[in-house]
């Protein structure tokens, strides 16, 4: 539940937003049609015109960012969460305001007012609106996360945390609460059931009392979050807490520890009346399949005949240097664990893997050729994937496709490892971007690939792609 604080928050943010919303789109009108950056073959428009168009404005932004859940504030969001959420949330509004002059046009506008284009704004005031309107309302968002870290680092305003559970589970939640202490929380302590033979805490922190005194202690400690960290062995004892504590002012999170068997988003499905837990759901279904082909096919379209010209160059440069085909194919495991040829451009020697049999490549291969090793560390070896993205093989961004023979050997040493063959592998993901990729830990990239399933989204696509722009080429360790 919001408290006074988060509420006026919000209600701040809204009234922000539609402010600078329409102090962009006042400024589009100076800058399109009164700074001679931008011919107007038409004429200028009156400024009444997009005066009146203010109010449409200064509704549609807020929308535009609510849906984008710019409005359910949570501390641990980061910068590039924000940017991507403004950016998507003011294209909405585009679109939106876009629909809607023309709606207003076509079924309300008068013949006399349709004639002189009242309601019409032109493409590119519409563009620069765009630009402007996600340069004013990100950096004010970062004046507020600034603000307010400010006020967090001082001590004011901290969330008080209390933990049920003292045990690994407990311990874990403790120790990522401490390392992001720019979030504004405070522990306050644990409760458990131990507490009446150990008073022992953890790093600092105290065990309070049992679990039956977590109400009590909630009140007295001032708690906003209590934080359930149990063992699945005291399903009965969660229970009762959360019933004992739901009588206090505090927000309830409950931790599953059951990730050994629930490693994806779980979603209720109802059975003629009877409630089913789906542990393994994600949400990369139906609508949000089609949007992400979308995107695939665009991109990928775009990008084959964009680096036409390159590829040319590239292609001559294998062929001079070093024996063998210019493409490399091989096959690999993707959607449902469906088998299918991935193209790269050749960086080894040809039948670089006949003494050796498959295996990771790694630092100072001598496999690799000479132009192969400047391909490999910029990862422009790996942009033939395009033709696989345009095929349906794979997507932009998505885990990356493993060979069968490393597939059958970590299914059965990696816990969830098969979890990510439910969706489409891709040529950047989010374990690329954040270092787990070639010959490091399958753990980790695990963990990051699982990650990414369970919380897919529009804008987790546009970050990845943005950072692997920042971070892709020359990022170890591309061998």
């Amino acid at each position: 539940m919001l408290n006074r604080h988060n509420r006026l928050l919000v209600t701040v943010h809204v009234l922000s937003d539609s402010l600078l919303a329409v102090t962009a789109f006042l400024l589009t009108y100076y800058l399109r049609f009164h700074t001679g950056l931008i011919p107007a073959p038409k004429g200028i428009p009156p400024l009444e015109q997009y005066i009146n168009l203010l109010p449409f404005i200064a509704v549609l932004v807020p929308v535009g960012f609510q849906l984008q859940g710019l409005y359910r504030l949570r501390r641990g969001r980061s910068r590039v969460d924000d940017f991507f959420a403004v950016l998507v949330g003011s294209i909405l509004a585009v679109v939106f305001g876009i629909v809607a002059t023309i709606y207003v046009e076509i079924y309300f506008a008068t013949p006399a007012a349709r004639d002189r284009g009242a309601f019409e704004v032109s493409q590119a005031a519409w563009a620069i609106f765009l630009v402007l309107n996600v340069a004013l309302t990100f950096t004010s968002r970062e004046v507020v996360r600034e603000a307010l870290e400010r006020r967090w680092r001082a001590g004011i305003g901290l969330k008080r945390i209390l933990i049920a559970g003292s045990g690994e589970l407990g311990r874990l939640v403790a120790d990522k609460i401490l390392e992001h202490r720019e979030l504004g929380y405070q522990i306050v302590g644990f409760v458990d059931d131990r507490a009446s033979g150990d008073h022992l805490g953890y790093r600092g922190l105290p065990l309070l009392g049992t679990i039956d005194d977590a109400a009590d202690i909630c009140q007295r400690e001032s708690v906003d979050h209590l934080y359930v960290a149990l063992p699945p062995e005291q399903h009965v004892r969660m229970l009762q807490l959360i019933d004992s504590t739901s009588r206090e002012f505090v927000d309830v999170k409950v931790v599953p520890d059951l990730l050994q068997v629930i490693a994806l988003r779980a979603r209720l499905e109802d059975l003629d009346g009877i409630p089913v837990i789906n542990i393994n759901d994600v949400p990369l279904q139906g609508f949000n399949s089609i949007v992400k082909r979308a995107i695939d096919i665009a991109i990928s379209f775009v990008a084959l005949v964009a680096l036409t010209i390159p590829f040319s160059v590239i292609a001559a440069l294998i062929k001079l240097t070093s024996r063998g085909p210019v493409f490399y194919r091989q096959l690999r495991m993707g959607l449902d664990g469906s088998p299918f040829m991935i193209y790269k451009f050749r960086s080894m020697y040809d039948d670089a893997e006949a003494d050796t049999g498959p295996v990771f490549a790694s630092d100072q291969d001598p496999r690799r050729t000479p132009v192969g090793r400047v391909l490999r560390q910029s990862n422009v070896d790996e942009l033939p994937q395009f033709w696989n993205v345009l095929r349906g093989e794979m997507s932009i961004v998505g885990p990356r496709p493993e060979r069968p023979n490393f597939v059958a050997e970590f299914k059965h040493k990696i816990p969830q490892y098969m979890l990510r063959h439910k969706v489409k592998a891709g040529i950047t993901g989010w374990a690329q971007v954040n270092g787990w990729r070639g010959n490091t830990s399958i753990e980790k990239r695990i963990e990051y690939d699982l990650y990414y399933i369970e919380n897919w989204s529009v804008r987790l696509d546009l970050k990845i792609m943005w950072l692997t722009l920042l971070r892709g080429f020359f990022h170890k360790p591309a061998y």
